[in-house]
Formats: structure tokens, sequence, C-alpha cells
């Protein structure tokens, strides 16, 4: 397919039209929370639904139905107008790419990754705060990536990503691969697919395992909203100092990685039910229920739940109002995350085995 594609431009590659756009969003938030310890939150955050994002898009038109993309996306916080990442400029992708409507797309880069992209099928969240599977946390973009995108074929799209990541491993540094696969299949009202990634241990690794994300989902749109529901299997979580599982044996942010948890060796099972009904046809309202169940028997179990409600001032700026709330079992330290991490956040003592509560009111404008 991609020796078909490159070859479609022929004689006729003369570029006919090209376009490059900027985009981006703005999203702030009031954030009140509680622990069961005592603790309290009460701060100004950016991320809630959208992270604070400023990109850039274009696309040349090659002839022959054969067309040239790029995409520079950088995370900025808005409450303070620093830039999410300052080690790179464009931290949530850099990527340039050739598309055809009967081939499909190739893309080289950095890019979102498999599993991340399908949150809007997730729950009425589009799996940002107030997720449970977003709390356990998702593998979101990966570096030197190469990935294919098929057009839809009678419903079904496939997409297949292969990127090497630069790992530390006994005190050097080595490549190791990740390779996601997922299969989008769109019938209707209904959807259903699959989206997974598996990352090789390095070589010399302390642990010497795979880690692996591996995510199913469904829904089903019944008219007046939709009905959600999800499965994840993985590894991919570790203690730190912010709690027994407030991290991650793979970056979920891409970069470096290393293979030094003995988390590698449990597996976690998370189930999520969810559904969002349209009062009118700009607010709306949704809820859901998950738990994470550590199937190695260590007790690293939680569940909970969130309501929230939208409320759309025009096309570009949204309202919302959501409340949260999760138990971490005696053994377990999971804590919120929105579309960017919560800063600050609770830790340690104020995580492990207690019961977060929260409120948060925002808005959010895309431009």
């Amino acid at each position: 397919m991609t020796l078909a594609l490159l070859a479609s431009c022929g004689a006729s590659a003369q570029a006919q039209s090209s376009s490059v756009s900027i985009y981006g969003s703005i999203d702030q938030y009031f954030n009140h929370m509680s622990s069961s310890s005592g603790a309290k939150l009460n701060t100004l955050q950016d991320g809630k639904d959208l992270r604070s994002r400023l990109g850039f898009r274009g696309v040349e038109d090659l002839g022959g139905g054969l067309q040239a993309k790029f995409l520079l996306e950088m995370g900025l916080s808005a409450n303070s107008g620093a830039s999410a990442d300052s080690t790179r400029a464009f931290d949530r992708q850099s990527w340039v790419g050739l598309a055809h409507a009967q081939y499909g797309e190739l893309r080289l880069g950095r890019q979102n990754s498999a599993p991340f992209t399908k949150g809007d099928y997730t729950d009425f969240t589009a799996r940002t705060l107030g997720s449970i599977i977003n709390n356990f946390g998702v593998p979101a973009r990966f570096d030197n990536d190469l990935a294919y995108m098929s057009p839809r074929w009678a419903g079904l799209q496939i997409e297949g990503h292969f990127a090497q990541q630069q790992a530390s491993a006994s005190g050097t540094q080595v490549s190791t691969p990740i390779v996601q696969l997922a299969a989008d299949y769109l019938n209707g009202p209904t959807r259903v697919g699959y989206a997974g990634l598996v990352a090789k241990a390095p070589q010399n690794a302390a642990l010497n395992a795979n880690v692996f994300y591996h995510y199913t989902y469904a829904n089903h749109d019944y008219g007046q909203g939709k009905l959600y529901a999800a499965y994840v299997r993985s590894n991919n979580v570790a203690a730190t100092a912010n709690g027994n599982n407030a991290g991650s044996v793979l970056s979920n942010v891409g970069g470096v990685v290393s293979w030094t948890s003995t988390s590698v060796n449990r597996t976690f099972d998370i189930v999520q039910l969810s559904a969002d009904y349209k009062v009118s046809p700009v607010l709306r309202v949704g809820a859901l229920w998950g738990r994470i169940h550590d199937s190695s028997g260590a007790g690293q179990n939680a569940s909970g739940g969130a309501i929230g409600a939208y409320y759309s001032l025009s096309k570009r700026t949204t309202l919302s109002a959501l409340y949260e709330t999760m138990k971490n079992d005696p053994n377990a330290g999971f804590r919120p995350a929105g579309s960017a991490g919560l800063s600050p956040n609770f830790t340690g003592s104020d995580v492990n085995g207690r019961t977060l509560k929260g409120f948060q009111f925002g808005v959010l404008h895309r431009f």
C-alpha cells in the first residue's frame, strides 16, 4: 500500500494547492479536592477536558489524490503561561506524512498513541478528568514513530505504529521498540474497537518483562446521547513518592523509559461503564462508574465514579462542571488526572488507601 501511495503521485505530482492553519485551545478550571486524610486543595488549573495547546497543521495537494501533511503541536499551562514541557518546543506532536484517500495515510515523527486517540469513545468525559481509566493512566505519545492509518473499509479502519524509544538499562542508553495496533469498526450508531501496544524490555534491563496496554471499547448512540463500555488490561503502573500507583513503567508521554519497577510483573484489569444525555442542543449531562482490579492479589484495587454537565455557549466555548470520587483500597494509591496532570495534586499519605473527592468548574475555548 505504501508503494502504491508513493507511486500515485506519478507525472501529476505538481502541487495544486496548499494551506497552513493555526489552532489551539485554552482550558482553565477551578479545582476543589479533598482526601479522607483531611487534606484539601483549592486551585486554578489547566487542562480539565482539553489541555491548553497551540498547533500548526498544513496540507499540500500533490496531484493524483496524494497529499503531503504535517502537524506541530505544543502544550501550554494557561494559568501560568509556561510551556507544558520545557525540554521540547512541540511536546505533543511533530510529524510529517503522505495521505491518499484510496490507500491511507503514512506518518513519521512524534505522534499520539493509538489508545490515546480513542479517548472520545471511552466515556462521557472523553476519558479526561473523572474517568477511572484516565486515573490509571494512558500511554499518550512516542518519539520516532512510524504509523499507518488505513481508509475505512466497510466500516472498518486499521492502524499500526512502530517506534524506537531510548531506554535506560544498567546505566546505558539502549533502544526499545514499541508496537501499536488498532482496529475501529463503525456501523451506524454503534462503534466497537481495540487499541493496544506492547513495549519490549530493553536489553540488559533489570526486569525482563514487556509492558503492555490493551484497550477495548464499545459505544452506542441512542439518539439523545451515548452508552459506553470500556475495558483495559495493563501492567503499565508503578509506585512513586506520590503514591503506590502514581507512576508508570513506560513513560506516558514518550521519551526516556526504564524497566526498574517490580510493578511490571503486576497486571491490572479496569472496567468502566458510562452514559450521557442531551438535555437540549446546548446542554449535555453524563455519569460513569469504574473499577481497577489488581489481578496479582496484592490488593491495589480502586473504584469510583463521576457525574458532569457541559453547556455550550457557542461552537467554540464550553462551560463544564464535574463531581468525582475514587476510593483506594488500603494498598492502592491512584489519584485523579485530567487532560493535563493535576498540579498541585495529592501525594503520599493523602493518596495511599484514601478516598479522594473533587468538584471542578471550568471554561474551555477552542480556536
